[in-house]
């Protein structure tokens, strides 16, 4: 009985020394910059999502199913916005460039945070 014991804490201790390697080996993965794809990936979940960006009420967007067609199709984003600044504003606030536009201000209104509205550029313009 003593023995399972201490062959058992000597298993832990092993363990432990394994799993601070690990840390110390893993951890400059873990503040990592998101990757591109991640990037869009986030921005198309911020898009599509009902409580969030909710895109799809107003735009038709590939691979989407029940959009809405108020707005215009959101397809070739950089050819019609080949500045990123421009469609950032258009975001942000597009009453600037249409004050009668339903489209609302997410930035303006802290429907989306700034980095939130890079994440759906970066989705648009993979589109």
């Amino acid at each position: 009985m003593m023995r399972r014991v201490a062959v058992g804490r000597r298993k832990v201790t092993q363990l432990r020394r394994y799993g601070l390697w690990a840390l110390v080996f893993m951890s400059p993965l873990v503040g990592a910059e998101p990757s591109a794809q991640d990037q869009i990936r986030e921005g198309r979940v911020i898009a599509w999502d009902r409580n969030a960006g909710n895109c799809l009420s107003c735009h038709w967007m590939p691979e989407s199913e029940l959009p809405g067609n108020i707005g215009p199709p959101l397809i070739q984003m950089q050819f019609r916005f080949q500045d990123r600044a421009s469609l950032r504003r258009q975001i942000w606030d597009p009453t600037e460039a249409n004050p009668d536009t339903v489209m609302p201000p997410y930035g303006k209104h802290g429907i989306l945070t700034d980095h939130q509205i890079e994440q759906v550029i970066d989705y648009l313009y993979s589109i």
